[in-house]
């Protein structure tokens, strides 16, 4: 019983220790790794090389899966390119076995690592920011090491009482039963690193033979996408076909590697790397996962399609990238909000265009409201719950220019609710310049800097047409009505202007920011 309870506890430090190291990794590294999957996923092949890297760094392929979901959802990565980056987190993933075997195994550094512990909590206790944050990093990579003693401490005596014996009697059987307790093991654990880890540990003590715990692991890697499944749930499109792909790749890949291991046996262990059990389980694991990238990089193309079919588009609402699952990770989380605020301007300057435009088309200005305003009551509702440090500075500032874009987009939405105006500026034939132009530039994508010189231009234009309607008509051939509409509608103009300016700007502020 004592061994049980020790087995446990170790388990539980080496769990432990794993999500210390991979939050405190992923806030110390998460700006220039969102830096880095924006930049380096052009290809499939070149995602491939980003999610292993970033992977590797923050120990956690959840992690950067949630990252490239929040690119997809903001459209800054296609759905093809992400692919690669899931390819690459499951070689990246593995790195965790490797560190196991050759520091873990090898340099036995459970004892060594109890000192450590106490340096890390003093920098816990005492330092701020970076400090704080290494210091659970240190905390997490010490516990990660006195767990795994501890389990093979336990293993000693328990060698035999682990597992059924059904389980360790070998055949294909056998092998199918461990893949589906690999399976639950990582669901339970939520941690397919922690699991390999495990799987060393069984293999190691002798209670698994090299097959074994090779189906094991062949169905820890199914497992951990299971998570991703349950969490793209009521998710947007992006999501569920991410967590989708992901699934079918682990399944393919484990279905190729599952037949190979009686067969890579004898070259796992004839390996210069060594010869031992560990070292080869460990080799089978990054291979598996190697030979599942090769045979599916050149399919990236049709799995994408075939994903895409299965995941059917939806008549989505113009929040569905507002996925609470990417509040995990604040950055995602904005690039979702800008995603909405780009489909919500979109909506917006669509409809101003068909209304000022030569057909007058009011068919979309009549919905606007019915489309927009529940899309920006959900900005406002996401946005409050998005989490961001005081060191922070960037991502606050980045927050900041969101904030003012659903301002202004709020302020544009009000505007389009002055129909007279509108019919103003399209009946009166000295304001349909001013109002055909204001069309064109709502379906142009126009720099900033040509916005706010355009804005500057038509407001000192609309000041001198109200002060000349004000001044030329004192035999007042003009009734005083109209001539108050034709002024109002000209302020309303400027304001269009003004609001189309801003959120341009502060959409361009924001970019500099992420």
């Amino acid at each position: 019983m004592q061994g049980v309870a020790q087995f446990l506890g170790g388990v539980g430090l080496f769990l432990f220790g794993m999500g210390l190291m991979t939050t405190a990794l992923r806030e110390l590294a998460a700006g220039r790794l969102r830096h880095l999957l924006a930049r380096f996923t052009e290809t499939p092949l070149a995602g491939v090389a980003t999610g292993a890297v970033a992977t590797a760094v923050v120990q956690s392929s959840s992690a950067v899966t949630v990252m490239t979901i929040g690119f997809v959802g903001a459209g800054l990565v296609g759905f093809s390119q992400s692919l690669g980056v899931l390819y690459g987190a499951n070689i990246g993933t593995t790195i965790t076995g490797w560190v196991v075997v050759l520091v873990g195994f090898k340099l036995q550094l459970g004892l060594a690592a109890l000192p450590l512990v106490f340096v890390a909590s003093l920098m816990g206790l005492l330092g701020r920011g970076r400090v704080e944050r290494a210091g659970r990093l240190l905390a997490g990579f010490a516990l990660l090491f006195i767990g795994l003693e501890m389990m093979q401490a336990a293993m000693a005596g328990l060698d035999g009482r682990i597992l059924p014996g059904l389980l360790a009697g070998g055949g294909w059987l056998a092998r199918l039963q461990l893949a589906a307790l690999g399976i639950v093991l990582t669901l339970l654990m939520q941690s397919s690193s922690a699991g390999v880890a495990l799987a060393l540990v069984l293999l190691g003590s002798g209670a698994l033979g090299f097959a074994e715990a090779a189906a094991l692991v062949v169905g820890m890697n199914v497992g951990t996408t299971f998570t991703g499944l349950l969490a793209a749930l009521g998710g947007g499109r992006a999501m569920r076909m991410t967590a989708l792909a992901n699934f079918l790749f682990n399944l393919a890949t484990a279905a190729l590697a599952f037949p190979l291991i009686g067969l890579v046996t004898p070259l796992l262990h004839a390996s210069p790397l060594g010869s031992d059990d560990p070292t080869a389980l460990v080799l089978f694991h990054t291979g598996f996962n190697l030979f599942g990238t090769l045979v599916f990089l050149p399919l990236t193309g049709p799995f994408a399609a075939l994903v895409e079919r299965l995941v059917p588009m939806r008549r989505a609402a113009l929040a569905e990238p507002l996925d609470l699952r990417l509040l995990a990770d604040e950055g995602a989380a904005m690039d979702a909000v800008q995603a909405v605020a780009d489909a919500v301007a979109r909506t917006i300057s669509t409809a101003l265009a068909d209304a000022l435009g030569p057909r007058r088309d009011l068919r979309r200005l009549v919905v606007l409201d019915s489309r927009v305003r529940p899309a920006l009551a959900e900005l406002e509702a996401y946005l409050v719950q998005i989490n961001l440090p005081a060191e922070r500075t960037q991502a606050r500032e980045r927050f900041a220019a969101l904030l003012h874009q659903i301002d202004h987009l709020t302020r544009l939405l009000a505007r389009c609710h002055e129909g007279e105006r509108i019919s103003e500026l399209a009946d009166d034939a000295r304001l349909t310049r001013p109002a055909r132009l204001l069309s064109l530039v709502l379906q142009c994508d126009l720099p900033v800097a040509r916005l706010a010189r355009l804005t500057t231009l038509v407001d000192a234009r609309a000041r001198r047409h109200r002060r000349a309607a004000l001044l030329r008509e004192p035999d007042w051939r003009v009734a005083p009505g109209e001539l108050l509409r034709r002024t109002d509608a000209m302020r309303w103009l400027e304001r269009v202007y003004d609001h189309i300016e801003r959120i341009a700007h502060y959409r361009a502020a924001a970019k500099q920011k992420s």
